[in-house]
């Protein structure tokens, strides 16, 4: 029998992708905001994380934009994606078009280009809320740790989560209106604080400290936050549990 020939099949030629990135450095304010483009050939798996250290490495690398661990934990490479806040890391290049608008996060502090100063806010809204486990006993370092049931561990657990990215402040309505607006991302917090059975705080307490317009009565409730978490936190159900909670604190 005479084999039959093969007929060569060549690969498939990588989509080429263009990165229109927003590039402007407050360092030197007498230079405009301005966009401007990459070409980029896309390969199997590409995340925008992967796009933008390419440019870096290859075609400019004064480009500015933040990463550390490049696994969706630690939230440095929040950007604006098409228009929409999500982590770089996470961001499957396949999902996008061939033309890709990056812009830096709003709200927060611009650094340059890409980079923006979430930690600043992220410290003050933090010192702001006294986010952390308050006790009128002092704590003995030597007792045992006290025990705690497991579905309450985990629903702590479930809101401890939050990766500070800024995904949701960037996606606030209110955020853009109010500055001083604690957004989802303060209010998920103090959900997770008024769980914990070690924190001797009352409603009241926490009244205090989220029962205005700046707090839990500010949301307008678009719920952008909620649509845009990476980590697909309950952003609804926190807000809604703790505005209810708060309104029965405030007629007393």
């Amino acid at each position: 029998m005479i084999p039959l020939l093969r007929k060569s099949v060549r690969p498939p030629r990588p989509r080429r992708l263009t990165l229109q990135i927003l590039r402007y450095n407050p360092a030197t304010p007498e230079i405009a905001p301005y966009l401007q483009d990459f070409a980029i050939d896309e390969s199997d798996g590409m995340t925008l994380f992967i796009a933008l250290n390419e440019i870096r490495a290859s075609q400019d690398p004064s480009l500015q934009f933040d990463f550390v661990c490049r696994a969706g934990i630690c939230g440095s490479c929040a950007m604006l994606v098409d228009g929409r806040p999500a982590l770089a890391c996470r961001t499957l290049t396949r999902d996008c078009g061939p033309r890709i608008v990056l812009a830096p996060l709003p709200f927060f502090e611009l650094i340059g280009d890409l980079s923006v100063n979430t930690g600043k806010w992220m410290r003050g809204t933090a010192e702001r809320l006294q986010t952390w486990i308050a006790q009128t006993q002092p704590v003995d370092l030597d007792a045992l740790e006290a025990r705690m049931e497991p579905a309450l561990a985990e629903a702590i657990y479930e809101l401890d989560r939050c990766i500070e990215c800024g995904c949701c402040i960037a996606a606030c309505g209110t955020a853009q209106m109010r500055e001083d607006f604690v957004g989802a991302v303060g209010l998920n917090k103090i959900a997770r604080f008024r769980l914990d059975p070690r924190d001797t705080r009352s409603d009241a307490d926490f009244y205090e400290l989220i029962g205005d317009d700046n707090g839990v009565f500010g949301c307008m409730s678009l719920l952008g936050c909620h649509d845009f978490c990476p980590k697909q936190l309950p952003l609804q159900t926190q807000i809604a549990f703790l505005r209810r909670k708060m309104a029965v604190e405030g007629w007393r």
